[in-house]
């Protein structure tokens, strides 16, 4: 496994990215800023080593940065929506160009198999397909008016500055979910990146850059601002901004919606899942098997779609659950570049805490531990991230299955009876990201789907609950927070909905045939 980290030119990958030293952590595209800020270092999880260092920005940068940002919306937003969606087009083209490069990067910084980082930049380039279509598709409605001779219509406007707040188990595709739809709306995007991967967050910026000014994109359309939770604040509770974009903790988001609602802001909130999948009598194994896996344990449980939990119908339980046992004896962990291992390291040395605390919860509130979980320690596993993908027999009720807990930790749980009952034990968490059902009976799957079914924004029949494509809206209910991005209508949030009233006559008849005369 330390081969294979050896191998990695961590500063051949930053130069071609035109990325040679970094101690800057503000841009407005062209200008990047020297911040005088903390200084935030990037611990890489592989392998413990420190892959550069960042200035955070100031307070005094981030007022440069929107400022920068509101004069460059005056102009972009007179630009027309398919000249917008041609530059994002040509973005595309770089990130496929770029793709390898950038891929290694994430997988590095923020710990995700090398496939996985290729899978989130290969995000980056179909949510800017679907953006250049877009562009022409910003449709409004047509009404017919009671009025005789007046024509009614609505019509969509650029919202303004969007600010963006990102999380580091995806650290460039959610910011490009909402970049990518909200320039060809005509907005302009100040992104925050998680601190804990700030170097993926300025080569997306300097690509975005190189692209941007060959095409004459004013500066300050994409800006970039690193820095821990002051800077959050400052966009949250910043009245230039009209929509705040969180993706993280339910608790962060909380903070995020109160402080954006309190100035009758907008906000569009991506929070913490606590996801199932059902197992009916009826599945087939062969799909429960991978489906669940790979849900369990891509991204190292440290995705917002991760299955948390496994609800199992008695008739097959015993079945379902010692192949699936067996199944994780096989899994490989170690190096995330290596394509031999499934499962790479966890973020730092705090989710490993959070992890084992986990764990030790899930005992004390009596579940039954199926594959003990613990720290891998010894050659490769220097940086003391790696963690074993762990089950545990449960109950729906523990303190802990109803938390969120991002790492590898699958509880298993038993129900009886009908489909009803495992749908209730599923819908009674918190959270209502994503949710599944494995079962090959037509009327499970459909009851699934229906209004007295499953209560998550994402219902899956027959794969699992992570793997969510662009064009679908993503997102979920409850804790979870409502937002939706990436897909469908979602480009809605980022534009301002206008109704127009057009009198076309020589009277002026009122609505409702109220009279009012002079």
């Amino acid at each position: 496994m330390a081969e294979g980290i050896k191998e990695i030119d961590i500063a051949g990958i930053l130069s071609q990215f035109g990325v040679d030293s970094i101690n800057k952590g503000a841009s407005t595209g062209e200008h990047w800023f020297n911040t005088r800020g903390e200084k935030i270092e990037s611990i890489s999880p592989v392998d413990g080593r420190t892959i550069s260092a960042v200035n955070s920005s100031t307070d005094a940068d981030y007022e440069a940065v929107v400022l920068k940002a509101q004069e460059a919306f005056l102009l972009w937003r007179k630009w027309t929506a398919p000249a917008r969606g041609e530059v994002v087009r040509q973005l595309a083209t770089k990130l496929r160009e770029y793709k390898n490069s950038l891929g290694i990067l994430v997988s590095y910084e923020m710990g995700k198999s090398y496939q996985e980082g290729l899978g989130e930049v290969q995000e980056m380039i179909d949510i800017c397909d679907f953006a250049v279509g877009l562009s022409r598709q910003l449709h409004g409605l047509t009404m017919h008016s009671e009025r005789p001779g007046h024509r009614m219509y609505e019509q969509y406007h650029p919202l303004g500055v969007v600010g963006i707040i990102s999380a580091f188990n995806f650290p460039v595709a959610v910011w490009n979910w909402n970049t990518a739809l909200a320039w060809v709306c005509g907005d302009v995007c100040i992104w925050k990146p998680s601190e804990k991967t700030p170097i993926t967050a300025i080569v997306c910026q300097k690509i975005t850059q190189e692209v941007f000014s060959q095409n004459g994109v004013p500066e300050g359309v994409s800006s970039l601002v690193v820095g821990g939770a002051d800077i959050g604040k400052l966009m949250a509770n910043d009245k230039r901004i009209p929509l705040v974009s969180a993706t993280g903790s339910t608790r962060m988001g909380k903070s995020v919606g109160s402080s954006v609602g309190a100035r009758l802001g907008k906000s569009l909130l991506e929070l913490g899942g606590n996801n199932a999948i059902i197992v009916t009598p009826s599945a087939d194994l062969n799909i429960v098997l991978p489906g669940v896996v790979f849900g369990a344990v891509g991204t190292g449980g440290q995705r917002c779609t991760t299955t948390r939990r496994l609800i199992i119908h008695e008739d097959v339980y015993d079945n379902f659950v010692n192949a699936i046992v067996n199944a994780y004896k096989q899994l490989k962990v170690g190096n995330p570049l290596d394509e031999a291992n499934h499962v790479g390291p966890l973020i730092d040395n705090d989710a490993v805490n959070l992890y084992l605390n986990a764990l030790q919860k899930a005992k004390s509130e009596g579940g039954n531990v199926l594959v003990e979980g613990g720290v891998y320690e010894g050659d490769g596993y220097e940086s003391g991230c790696y963690v074993k993908p762990a089950i545990v027999e449960a109950k729906n009720s523990f303190q802990i299955v109803q938390d969120e807990t991002f790492a590898p930790i699958l509880y298993i749980i038993k129900y009886s009876g009908d489909l009803q009952n495992a749908i209730a034990i599923q819908n009674d968490v918190p959270q209502g990201l994503s949710s599944a059902i494995m079962t090959s009976n037509l009327k499970d799957s459909e009851m699934f789907l229906s209004s007295a079914g499953s209560d998550c924004g994402i219902a899956n029949v027959n794969i699992g609950t992570s793997g969510a494509e662009i064009g679908g809206a993503f997102g979920g209910e409850k804790e979870t927070g409502g937002g939706r991005e990436s897909g469908s209508d979602a480009w809605k949030i980022y534009m301002r909905r206008q109704t127009n009233t057009i009198n076309y006559t020589d009277d002026l008849p009122l609505a409702q045939g109220i009279k009012f005369e002079l």
